[in-house]
């Protein structure tokens, strides 16, 4: 596993800021937490959500890809920073 948190500079107001998630290692995203500019936390782990949060359908890129758009910041970040996170934000049953 890797882990993300990705910071997305835009004016969207229905679009979230700060993207983190945990990644496997087929490269696709196991669980994602999403932060919005006004506070509100969303997130998934499963394809089958049934909210405005889902796992992405295709492989994430590196950091480095990540970075080369002006729009995103992203780093590395760790299981343990993963989480604390998604015990702070997320109602997980796993």
């Amino acid at each position: 596993m890797r882990y993300i948190d990705v910071t997305w500079k835009h004016d969207f107001e229905d679009e979230p800021v700060r993207l983190i998630s945990e990644i496997g290692k087929d490269n696709f995203e196991v669980r994602k937490i999403e932060i919005f500019k006004d506070g509100t936390v969303d997130y998934a782990e499963s394809y089958d959500k049934d909210t405005g949060t889902m796992l992405g359908i295709t492989e994430v890129p590196s950091i480095c890809e990540i970075n080369s758009q002006d729009e995103f910041h992203g780093v590395e970040t760790s299981k343990t920073e993963f989480d604390e996170l998604w015990s702070r934000f997320c109602q997980s049953n796993s």
